[in-house]
């Protein structure tokens, strides 16, 4: 006698819910169109989910600028330039034969030094060293004393125009001139203003004093 085919949807004298049945109940009985609590929950859920994302991407984008160098983070050397303000005293002009000067060339144009070097001299100012040196600064020119040369230095910014004043721990009066590759040239010596005036620290969030004979300038953002 032939075996009667076996139904597949009935178990042990129970039936069998298939799968296509199971999604067609679900969807039948899905509560997100008729709940609106509900369905601002997923709203809500979906909006943080998207927040969460942009923030790890925010995240992986700075921490890569600052690992190229595009963002700086405030070193605890750096914090320390606040506690020295630029001096803020109000300077007479100091005869260019009383200025001890030393000149040095922070470019890789030849000869830069001692050009200018020579220009220093015809105005009188006692020139001592010339030379080359590395510096991270890009600024113009940078005019470094210790606090006993502070006068000095006022009077080199005259002849240097645009030029930034930094202070290191020198004890005696004499001045540094560090030239970058935005020198151009001195002030024409006829117009140089010998009035009263101040030091010029515009970069003054980057002045950092050091007790060695360089100052630490760091590089420009």
């Amino acid at each position: 006698m032939a075996k009667e085919p076996r139904d597949f949807t009935v178990l042990h004298g129970h039936r069998v819910v298939s799968g296509r049945e199971l999604r067609a109940t679900f969807v039948e009985h899905d509560e997100t169109e008729d709940n609106p609590v509900r369905l601002r929950r997923r709203i809500l859920h979906g909006v943080v989910l998207v927040l969460l994302v942009g923030l790890i991407i925010a995240a992986i984008i700075v921490a890569l600028a600052i690992m190229n160098g595009q963002i700086r983070i405030p070193t605890a050397e750096r914090s320390r330039s606040s506690v020295s303000a630029c001096p803020t005293a109000t300077f007479d002009y100091t005869p260019n034969d009383k200025i001890s000067l030393n000149v040095y060339n922070g470019t890789n144009r030849p000869g830069l030094a001692r050009s200018v070097a020579d220009e220093f001299l015809a105005r009188k100012f006692a020139v001592a060293d010339v030379g080359n040196t590395q510096s991270g600064y890009r600024g113009v020119a940078a005019v470094v004393s210790g606090a006993a040369g502070q006068s000095a230095a006022f009077s080199v910014q005259r002849n240097l125009p645009e030029s930034d004043y930094f202070q290191d721990g020198r004890s005696d009066g004499s001045v540094d001139v560090i030239l970058t590759g935005e020198f151009k040239e001195l002030t024409g010596p006829e117009l140089v203003d010998q009035t009263p005036g101040k030091l010029s620290c515009p970069r003054e969030s980057r002045r950092i004093v050091d007790g060695a004979k360089w100052p630490v300038i760091p590089k420009a953002g």
